[in-house]
């Protein structure tokens, strides 16, 4: 058994020294977008749905070496979550889920490590600006938004986070990636009704996108 997990060891090693590599030496920009799947997690925060938004933006790739990248991005990301559980007693209910929006512009500064030709896995810091916050009482018609401004507002203006994923990059500059971002901090103000509330981003994306 020890024979087997040395020589696959040695394998992968010996397939990674040989055959990772970035696809360029150049600096490259892309654009890219795709789905998003949001939520809040943390000790007071476990009856929360994810919502479904979307992001979109530009990426761009700064080789190091044959097998590293550094890939800063600047995006937006429609993020928040949904409540499952309705009060019937709420006079905004409408039978639906009330969404709460939090979108952000997101700037990942990632490091990109090809494991085989076009095959790469990420990882950075990621900072997020909030640029809008609304509740949604009916998230699939065009009524029920409730737009909150900034002095009402409880959930701070930045974000901090880590981001981890992967990419594959076909022949061409088209490529598809998946990435989950784990908040590091809690959404909601100090001074805020909400002070002391654990409450961090959580988003899986997933997407397409050109690299020019």
């Amino acid at each position: 058994m020890k024979k087997l997990i040395l020589s696959t060891s040695l394998f992968a090693f010996v397939l990674f020294s040989a055959s990772a590599q970035s696809d360029s030496k150049q600096i490259q920009l892309g654009a890219k977008g795709g789905v998003n799947f949001s939520t809040l997690s943390g000790d007071d925060f476990e009856d929360v749905a994810s919502r479904t938004g979307f992001n979109a933006g530009l990426v761009l790739e700064i080789p190091i070496s044959e097998r590293l990248s550094f890939q800063p991005e600047v995006f937006y990301s429609a993020q928040g979550f949904d409540i499952e559980e309705i009060d019937q007693d709420n006079p905004f209910d409408t039978d639906e889920n009330v969404e709460y929006q939090l979108d952000y512009i997101q700037v990942p500064l990632l490091l990109k490590a090809y494991l085989v030709k076009g095959l790469s896995v990420e990882a950075g810091p990621q900072f997020g600006f909030k640029i809008h916050e609304e509740i949604d009482f009916e998230p699939n018609s065009d009524g029920g938004d409730i737009e909150i401004d900034d002095e009402d507002s409880t959930v701070k203006d930045f974000d901090t986070s880590v981001a981890l994923g992967a990419s594959y990059k076909f022949d061409g500059g088209f490529f598809v990636s998946a990435r989950y971002t784990y908040g590091l901090t809690t959404i909601f103000e100090d001074d805020s009704l909400f002070d002391g509330v654990d409450a961090k981003n959580r988003v899986w994306q997933f997407g397409i996108g050109f690299m020019f």
